[in-house]
């Protein structure tokens, strides 16, 4: 298998919201109404995404390929959040269900961490659902831990209860210590 990633084009639109709405409707099953979940359209999102542009304060989206088909994608940007005004933030990570359990999400991961180093942040952030579990291992296992903020946010119009994660950057990278 061999994931290529490339910078997200307005034309992918289209394909980063299938990937999205799947990963929501399969990931966050038990979590969110089934109903709720149902009712998620592709369509719906694809407008919502800004893409193709080389504006570092404006998020920017990776996209994972396999055999020519989008199949993961990455966001990140400056941090939303007022305590880490000198943060980047990793805003969104998803990969299609039928191709987790590839590796897929290490390597979207990998190359975010690698992207926000690369534009000098010292220090990265993310939020994940906290009863979303599976996405919380992939974090961890990378060197993302908890800092005990957690909030209500109300993505797609649904309230969820998130979890806020941090990881030094560059010199303070967790997996280059010792």
């Amino acid at each position: 298998m061999s994931v290529v990633l490339r910078r997200a084009e307005p034309e992918d639109a289209l394909a980063i919201a299938t990937v999205h709405v799947a990963s929501w409707q399969a990931g966050y099953r038990g979590i969110f109404d089934d109903d709720f979940l149902d009712a998620l359209l592709p369509e719906d999102r694809a407008a919502r995404y800004d893409l193709g542009h080389d504006d570092d304060a404006r998020p920017q989206t990776t996209v994972a390929l396999l055999d020519g088909e989008i199949v993961g994608f990455a966001t990140i940007g400056l941090s939303r959040d007022e305590d880490l005004a000198n943060a980047g933030e990793l805003m969104a990570l998803y990969v299609h269900p039928a191709h987790w359990q590839r590796g897929i999400g290490h390597v979207l991961l990998d190359d975010a961490t690698r992207r926000l180093e690369t534009r000098g942040f010292s220090l990265g952030s993310l939020w994940v659902l906290t009863d979303n579990d599976r996405a919380e291992a992939l974090y961890r296992r990378a060197g993302w831990q908890r800092d005990g903020v957690v909030r209500d946010e109300t993505p797609w119009g649904v309230v969820a209860t998130v979890r806020r994660l941090l990881r030094p950057l560059g010199r303070g990278d967790v997996a280059s210590r010792p």
